[in-house]
């Protein structure tokens, strides 16, 4: 399959997700993650690199969509971003992403927060018990 990026094609295969994948997205959409970031982190987690068109094309998520997510993984230092520059014709260079934190730190820092957050609650339910 030839993908073009802006003026630029490559040979890299983008893959499909798969029911694995999708199941994957909808169970981190259950805790409390937005669609765009569940779908570009799955989608990272199916290759090295990947470009943010590819992973448009793969999830078809919107580029604003996409941006967005990227800012999301950058701000939680799960993703690393390198450029590269196109070979051919000008224009910006083409933004490479890939994950730099296992999928399954990913997930078990998500538990831990959400553990967190429900002691916290049962904490100020417990308080509450005491106070009535």
């Amino acid at each position: 399959m030839m993908v073009h990026i802006g003026d630029h094609v490559t040979d890299k295969q983008v893959p499909n997700l798969g029911e694995t994948e999708y199941e994957m997205v909808e169970l981190l959409r259950k805790l409390n993650m937005t669609r765009p970031i569940a779908l570009s982190l799955v989608c990272l987690s199916t290759r090295e690199e990947i470009t943010s068109r590819e992973i448009e094309m793969v999830s078809n998520l919107r580029q604003p969509e996409v941006s967005i997510a990227m800012r999301y993984l950058r701000d939680n230092n799960w993703v690393d971003i390198r450029e590269e520059k196109k070979t051919e014709g000008k224009g910006r260079p083409i933004k490479l992403y890939r994950l730099v934190v296992p999928l399954d730190n990913i997930i078990e820092s998500i538990e831990n927060e959400i553990m967190s957050e429900k002691k916290s609650v049962l904490e100020n339910i417990q308080r509450l018990k005491d106070l009535s």
